[in-house]
């Protein structure tokens, strides 16, 4: 109930009329049955404008992050994802991307719409990264199609740690239905899965326009920290007068 209060009532109307998205490929979402929606990962607003406009109810699998934060501001934070039907999961630990997996398999056995965003996780610096395979497995292990989805000026709307949006056109534009049944079962094959990741992250390329790096998003968000860090340390430091 509540994801329909924010859908319609609370969130949605707010979002369409700041934003104004411009929505393209919509057809391409089926109208029922189970279904993987795969996208490029902007901005935070990410999870609340593919919703807003989709006319179909979407379930993402959102970092548990969302889910433990301290203080009043934590639970109310936690009350929001949770009513609004998103999934928690651990990104930490050997185990994060079977529980990912599961979780995002039990929501498609209720033929239901489920977001997933390959990259996994932000990206830092507006380019596209290398996705992880987690969406090849659902996709051959419940048999489902994979719509390839670009948010578009999300970045710019609202980067990496910044609060309140900036006033900037989206667009959200889909791509036509993936069908990976040619590799039915051959889900543990890894040289398939990476090839079937590929495709998506390809098709997700054609869709945003964006730059493209063949490596993970953490590897390199962890790289350019590391490095920030180093340089940091080798400024000389000013003489106390």
């Amino acid at each position: 109930m509540f994801y329909y209060l924010l859908k319609y009532v609370l969130l949605g109307p707010l979002l369409r009329l700041v934003f104004r998205p411009r929505i393209e490929g919509l057809e391409h979402v089926p109208a029922s049955g189970a279904a993987i929606v795969a996208g490029n990962h902007l901005s935070f607003s990410d999870h609340f404008l593919m919703p807003a406009i989709l006319k179909r109810r979407i379930t993402f699998l959102a970092k548990a992050e969302y889910f433990t934060g301290p203080g009043l501001k934590g639970r109310l934070t936690a009350f929001f994802f949770r009513s609004a039907g998103q999934i928690p999961v651990d990104r930490s630990g050997k185990e994060a991307g079977q529980a990912a997996i599961r979780e995002g398999l039990g929501v498609l056995r209720k033929d239901e719409l489920l977001g997933i965003y390959p990259e996994g996780t932000r990206s830092h610096d507006g380019r596209l990264y290398k996705g992880k395979v987690g969406v090849a497995v659902m996709a051959l292990k419940a048999q489902v199609p994979v719509i390839p989805c670009a948010m578009i000026g999300t970045f710019e709307a609202q980067p990496p740690g910044k609060k309140i949006p900036n006033i900037h056109p989206v667009v959200i534009r889909f791509g036509k239905p993936l069908d990976f049944s040619r590799y039915a079962g051959m889900e543990n094959e890894k040289a398939i899965l990476r090839a079937i990741t590929d495709e998506l992250m390809y098709a997700i390329l054609m869709l945003s326009e964006q730059e493209y790096v063949d490596e993970y998003a953490a590897v390199a968000k962890a790289a350019e920290a590391a490095a920030r860090k180093e340089k940091a340390r080798k400024l000389p430091r000013m003489p106390l007068s």
